[in-house]
């Protein structure tokens, strides 16, 4: 046997026996034990979801309360309540807001004093009740209106700008009032429609002395009189062929006392509603502010956001030689960048002929070898 022939069948002998221990171990390896699966567990029954509340409508005292309101309590002694459209009356506290549309109610002993935005003050004494008709008022405007409507009981009022700027008044079941800047009383019994009993207007001085003008007319407009005086008054009784008729009396002593006291309760409940209005106003006139900044904000954020937009899609639309120098390849931009670079390793920015010079290894063609001898 030739000695390759020897060395290679060796080689091949040795091979066999290094690998056939792994054989042998890997045949009689046990096979790896199979885990029985997991029994699956049918899913819970879905119980059914209780059913749900119906979503009770809007009222319309969820509607009014969104708008702004035009007056809030300034003082309350005992108890009293506000009706809202078709909702059930709602019990009243100091600084409640008032809307248009209300109903007032004062309770039995009881006294609610209400200050509007012109400074108009209402107080109801015990169970006088009371709708706000209408009210608009604006500071500066001359077409202010306002109109209350008593149903029953007494009501004092202190008549605000809404009197001076506009068209104030005051309905009851059988007249309306033309209220002229003053101080006043309308007392309305139970019952009192078509006569029955005698509604009473009285006219008392301002609390700096001034008196104004109280006009008198019946359901159809017709006129009936006018109180100019302080402490006058009109009550109102069936007249000649049944129609309405203002007949001026004297207020009876007595009577003239209780009114002392219901209008001194009047100019208290002012005094305190008027800084109520005070600082209502003031809080108004921050949130328009507010407001105001806040739009002015919104304004510029959107006009900057449409010149971005703007300026991206000519940029977009002109070709590569129009775009601006800062954007343009090889503009002043990109070539500040790569002065920067150059001057932070100029060894790598330098071209191949200006490299530092260094140890060079011959081509391989060059080197010397047994072919290329002499």
């Amino acid at each position: 046997m030739k000695r390759r022939e020897f060395i290679t069948l060796l080689g091949c002998a040795t091979a066999l026996s290094s690998t056939w221990p792994f054989a042998v171990r890997a045949q009689n390896q046990p096979s790896p034990q199979v885990l029985p699966r997991p029994q699956t567990l049918p899913p819970p029954p879905t119980l059914p979801s209780p059913p749900q509340p119906p979503t009770q409508a809007p009222t319309q005292a969820t509607a009014e309360a969104s708008d702004n309101h035009i007056g809030q309590v300034a003082t309350l002694q005992g108890s009293a309540t506000v009706t809202r459209g078709n909702t059930t009356p709602a019990a009243l506290k100091v600084s409640d807001p008032i809307y248009k549309n209300d109903v007032l109610q004062a309770g039995a002993i009881s006294l609610l004093g209400v200050t509007f935005d012109d400074e108009t003050t209402l107080n109801l004494n015990a169970n006088a009740r009371m709708t706000v008709d209408e009210f608009v008022y604006q500071a500066g405007s001359k077409s202010n209106a306002a109109l209350f409507n008593v149903v029953r009981g007494t009501v004092a009022f202190v008549a605000g700008q809404a009197a001076k700027t506009g068209d104030m008044k005051f309905s009851t079941p059988t007249a309306t009032l033309g209220i002229r800047g003053t101080t006043g009383v309308v007392e309305v019994p139970d019952g009192a429609t078509g006569g029955v009993t005698e509604p009473r207007i009285k006219l008392y001085p301002d609390s700096d002395g001034r008196v104004g003008r109280i006009e008198v007319f019946d359901r159809q407009g017709a006129r009936l009189g006018a109180l100019t005086q302080g402490a006058s008054a009109f009550t109102l009784r069936p007249g000649v062929g049944g129609r309405l008729a203002a007949v001026p009396f004297q207020i009876p002593p007595q009577e003239a006392a209780r009114d002392r006291g219901v209008v001194q309760r009047l100019f208290a409940s002012h005094n305190v509603g008027r800084q109520q209005t005070i600082q209502r106003q003031q809080q108004r006139r921050q949130n328009l502010q507010r407001q105001n900044q806040q739009r002015q904000n919104q304004q510029r954020q959107n006009q900057q956001r449409q010149r971005q937009n703007q300026q991206r899609q000519n940029n977009q639309q002109r070709p590569n030689n129009q775009q601006p120098n800062n954007q343009r390849p090889g503009g002043p931009q990109q070539q500040q960048q790569l002065q920067q670079n150059q001057n932070r390793n100029p060894r790598q920015q330098l071209p191949q002929q200006q490299q530092l010079p260094g140890r060079q290894r011959p081509q391989r063609g060059n080197r010397p070898g047994p072919n290329n001898r002499p």
